[in-house]
């Protein structure tokens, strides 16, 4: 089950049945998943996205980056991976859908950032 044991006490005194807090688990799984796929989705094929990141030594607001791939996993409703640039990469700790043309991803080490990515400067 999703939920740790206090949660799962504060569920029941709240009135749901341990088969009706399995299925709020599930479904908190289930999204984590879809998140997943909807992410590595909005990266496969593409082959430059644009962020909102804070780069070292740049003085725009918008920074471009070759994509290699996004590679998620899930546990719960955890949601972790790596993205792959040309050059480097970053680890991903969590991250949803904005929209078709932007995402937001939490990057761990060694940017500690929550980051906009978009397939054009506009969508930013």
């Amino acid at each position: 089950m999703h939920f740790d044991q206090r949660t799962q006490r504060a569920l029941r005194e709240a009135g749901l049945s341990t088969d009706e807090i399995d299925a709020v688990s599930s479904a908190v799984v289930d999204a984590t998943a879809d998140a997943a796929d909807a992410l590595e989705d909005f990266f496969d094929g593409l082959d430059v996205v644009y962020s909102d990141m804070d780069l070292a030594h740049s003085t725009g607001d918008v920074a471009e980056h070759d994509v290699e791939y996004l590679d998620l996993y899930t546990h719960a409703d955890d949601l972790r991976g790596y993205l792959r640039f040309s050059e480097w990469g970053v680890y991903v700790e969590d991250g949803r859908v904005l929209s078709e043309t932007t995402v937001e991803l939490t990057l761990g080490p060694t940017v500690h950032d929550r980051v906009r990515f978009a397939t054009d400067t506009d969508a930013l």
